[in-house]
């Protein structure tokens, strides 16, 4: 029986590097990120491979998915991951065209038609008959899909887009029994993080989540694991709040 495939855009680091590290048991993975070279971690090695791709570019989208089909000849999970943090945080009175078309460009558009190109992909796969095929998506978005972060109101806005992307696309592929879901991290522990951490840890001492740390890359990738695993397939389009309880918006 041929390996089930698994792309993680995004993987080269962070939550990306963590969501792949939680499905390599299961999966061939695919890392994906806009670096023509990445060293792929000693522990993924035996079951990953590198494909360059910037999903904001058509060209690239089209290319990898090319890749994955003369390579693997299937792809049973999509986990859209890459995404992008402003430039320069700006209060959005100040805030510039650039920045939005850059976060926005990657952020939502690039999510928007890596789903298209995977739901088309997958059932490609699906006329094919191939056994033991039941392919998902996974979206990861962010807790500020919901949440005011007015110096950075274009990622807000990107990953509230998300959210209705991933509705759009459960809604359309249920008839196919393809779910697709989402994720929402709260604040993860990634190099991406690392200039705010003493911002984010007085916060959290703080109250702002019941669930007093921070949260983790393989936090996200076992609510990912989990999600892939099947036994949520019932629950198209469900999000998955990873966030230590922040969305529970207490008093």
């Amino acid at each position: 029986m041929a390996k089930k495939v698994a792309l993680v855009t995004g993987s080269a680091r962070g939550i990306g590097q963590g969501i792949a590290r939680e499905l390599a048991g299961e999966y061939q993975l695919i890392i994906s990120a806009t670096r023509d070279e990445v060293e792929i971690p000693e522990d993924l090695k035996d079951n990953a491979v590198y494909i360059r791709c910037n999903i904001a570019e058509s060209a690239e989208r089209e290319r990898i998915f090319k890749e994955i089909d003369a390579r693997f000849g299937r792809l049973d999970l999509l986990v859209n991951n890459a995404g992008v943090a402003p430039l320069v945080r700006e209060d959005i009175l100040q805030a510039t065209e650039e920045s939005f078309d850059r976060v926005l460009g990657i952020n939502l558009k690039g999510t928007y038609f890596m789903c298209q190109h995977g739901a088309n992909y997958m059932l490609q796969c699906k006329e094919k008959g191939l056994e033991d095929y039941n392919p998902r998506i996974v979206n990861i978005s962010s807790m500020s899909s919901f949440t005011s972060s007015t110096a950075r109101g274009e990622y807000c806005i990107s990953k509230a887009g998300i959210s209705m992307v991933t509705k759009l696309f459960a809604d359309r592929l249920a008839e196919y029994d393809i779910p697709v879901f989402e994720v929402q991290p709260g604040i993860i522990d990634t190099d991406i993080t690392a200039g705010v951490m003493d911002k984010y840890q007085k916060l959290i001492d703080g109250g702002l989540t019941p669930t007093k740390r921070f949260g983790y890359p393989a936090d996200i990738g076992r609510a990912v694991a989990a999600l892939a695993s099947g036994a949520f397939d019932f629950c198209t389009g469900q999000v998955i709040h990873a966030d230590g309880g922040f969305h529970l918006r207490r008093l």
